[in-house]
């Protein structure tokens, strides 16, 4: 078995390569997602090593230090990060010539030769489903047996090996909270709306929507929402909660947990009692009865896809969803006491000036509890990418997705809408959603609310400074 580092490499301030939702960026707080496309495959390599430079705070020169304790590197890369994650593997080559590189990821996976022949310090890569991929390479396998396998042979020609089946039997991946436990410091890793300190992980693969701009189930997972058992996640989340007593909020990072209702309310009702806080991904779809079950079973948090509050708009990306629907899902939502953290899209095919008018508007209307306003951002390999192309909304050869700093720009703009007026509308957005009476009126409710509380727990004899502590964790809440 080779000794093998699987790495989050190092790469802009504060950026979060490992973001298990739709893109990889910097944000507008800092904020990190657990690096579970990397420990999934960590925990299948014994004696195995993961750092995820980033949250850690590891830079270039630390992580070259340990060049030579292994054989083999395997770095999870992404469009915004391949150059920086190139420059990192060059320089471990550097130190260790006889390291053996690899590359994961949905850039990758979508276009492996191209990949390859722009770094020449990359000897493979792994397309698709990659787990048993890498096993395989750090088993020693020959690579010209390894399925899913795209590799540079001695003679330095690119050698594409046959798909590898996608995988069926989900429990067949062993549980990454180990590797969480061996590698990574939680702490690190925060989300506004989630508690803190959080914990992340997948309970399946694939989403049933057809979305043309999200990334992942157009590369990697797939259109079929492949599972874990509800056993099997019921039990991670029993040994992640013996492990780490701390931890305040699990989040299930599915695309879509809610695609199969029936097992979302069984795994809900396992995590009832387990007496657990979680939240996840959801469609703005899901009916009352199932959030009932979802909330008595410790729901707290769904982070729902909005996009837009254009139903044309929603048409052009095959989001499948009425917007009347979403209203009603919504208002549910808020008569249960669930916590929405809504997230839209600017710039998607459709977006006029009036169209980011009503969807501010709309927004506003259904007020979701707090909001993520992104940039569309056409990922190759996605659909949104090659009608962007087609269309002339995207110039192939700046078809940048962040700035020099890692932040993401608008890079789509139409005859009627330029680039520099899709960015300009985010700052518009949230300053419209946050900054209007009912939503300031909220916070001002929320912290008149913590003043009588902090008078009543001091005339109960708390220190100020540990009741500070006690109200660390709950703005996130």
């Amino acid at each position: 078995m080779l000794r093998t580092l699987f790495l989050q490499a190092p790469s802009f301030d504060g950026f979060d390569g490992g973001a298990g939702s739709r893109y990889q960026a910097k944000r507008e707080i800092r904020s990190f997602w657990f690096p579970t496309w990397l420990a999934q495959p960590a925990a299948l390599v014994p004696g195995s090593k993961l750092i995820d430079a980033p949250p850690a705070g590891i830079g270039l020169a630390e992580v070259v230090a340990q060049a030579n304790d292994f054989d083999l590197v395997v770095v999870h890369t992404s469009v915004p990060s391949f150059q920086s994650d190139v420059k990192c593997v060059e320089a471990l080559k550097a130190a260790n010539p006889k390291l053996k590189a690899g590359l994961i990821g949905a850039k990758v996976a979508v276009d492996a030769e191209k990949s390859l022949r722009e770094a020449p310090a990359i000897d493979f890569v792994c397309r698709n489903e990659f787990d048993f991929t890498v096993k395989e390479v750090a088993e020693e396998q020959p690579w010209e047996t390894i399925q899913g396998l795209s590799w540079r042979d001695a003679d330095g020609r690119i050698v594409n090996n046959p798909d590898r089946p996608v995988l069926e039997n989900m429990d067949a991946l062993p549980s990454v909270i180990d590797v969480y436990r061996r590698d990574l410091k939680i702490e690190d890793y925060f989300i506004g709306y989630l508690r803190h300190p959080y914990i992340s992980v997948y309970t399946g693969r694939g989403c049933k929507s057809r979305c043309t701009f999200c990334l992942w189930p157009q590369t990697v997972g797939g259109h079929r929402y492949r599972t874990r058992s509800v056993e099997n996640v019921v039990a991670e989340i029993a040994e992640a909660k013996r492990l780490f007593p701390q931890v305040k909020e699990f989040f299930f990072d599915d695309d879509t947990f809610t695609d199969d209702l029936p097992r979302a309310e069984a795994i809900a009702e396992g995590l009832g009692k387990l007496g657990v806080t979680w939240s996840c991904n959801a469609k703005a779809n899901v009916p009352r009865k199932t959030l009932e079950k979802l909330k008595a079973g410790g729901l707290r948090l769904l982070l729902v896809g909005y996009e837009s509050g254009n139903q044309q708009i929603l048409h052009n990306i095959k989001k499948g969803m009425r917007v009347e629907v979403a209203e009603k899902f919504t208002q549910d939502c808020h008569d249960l006491g669930i916590a929405i953290h809504g997230t839209f899209i600017l710039g998607l095919p459709g977006e006029t000036h009036e169209t980011i008018e009503e969807t501010i508007k709309w927004a506003c209307k259904v007020n979701p509890h707090t909001i993520q306003v992104s940039l569309a951002a056409p990922y190759p390999g996605t659909f949104l990418f090659n009608q962007a192309v087609e269309n002339g909304w995207l110039d192939e050869k700046n078809a940048e997705l962040v700035d020099e700093h890692g932040i993401q720009i608008a890079p789509l703009h139409y005859p009627h809408l330029s680039h520099e007026a899709i960015y300009a509308s985010l700052e518009t957005f949230y300053k419209r959603f946050y900054f209007r009476p009912r939503k300031i009126g909220a916070i001002v409710g929320e912290m008149v609310r913590d003043f009588d509380m902090m008078k009543r727990r001091l005339r109960e004899g708390v220190e100020f400074f540990d009741f500070l502590r006690e109200r660390k964790h709950a703005v996130a809440a």
